[in-house]
């Protein structure tokens, strides 16, 4: 029987953590991306903007100041879905708070047998799968403590950050092809 767990409690894992933080984002798009106003101004103008003080951002700098690491591998279609590029664009405010993003093509993603799954890895004993509908909405969380499943996860992550490309060097990449 899976564990599923509320928001609170999966937002709390990012305050407890120890070590690390890690996540695989696989999805074209994400509904709460295009509920968000920063989404719409980067539809108007080609950027997102950013409030430094925003709790995700305030919280992963609070984590990294003190010597724990953030980060995530983000699957790229090519060319990318505006949300994908929305993503690409607020990678730098992610990195300004201390994540290290990095960015796969999905064709590459696919070779290296990466899951369409989403999900975070924290301190490499604990998997927050996260569930989508159809429409890209968050339906919810599960937790994984069985080690032997935990250890597909920290291998899939290993094989994500070893295949992957830090997200400038992937801006990059997609503006040579644009």
């Amino acid at each position: 029987m899976p564990e599923l767990v509320d928001r609170d409690t999966f937002r709390r894992l990012f305050e407890t953590f120890e070590h690390t933080a890690w996540r695989l984002e696989t999805r074209r798009g994400y509904a709460s991306d295009r509920q968000d106003p920063d989404y719409h101004a980067f539809l108007a103008t080609g950027s997102s903007p950013c409030d430094p003080g925003e709790p995700w951002l305030t919280n992963i700098r609070r984590q990294t100041d003190t010597g724990k690491a953030v980060g995530r591998v983000r699957i790229a279609d090519r060319p990318p879905t505006t949300e994908q590029l929305f993503l690409l664009d607020y990678a730098r405010h992610n990195a300004a708070a201390g994540e290290d993003i990095r960015y796969l093509w999905r064709e590459e993603a696919d070779r290296a047998g990466l899951p369409a799954e989403d999900y975070w890895l924290f301190d490499s004993r604990l998997v927050a799968l996260l569930h989508f509908d159809d429409d890209d909405n968050l339906l919810n969380i599960e937790l994984i403590t069985e080690p032997a499943e935990v250890l597909r996860y920290v291998v899939l992550r290993d094989a994500a950050i070893h295949h992957a490309v830090p997200y400038e060097k992937f801006a990059t990449l997609v503006a040579e092809t644009d």
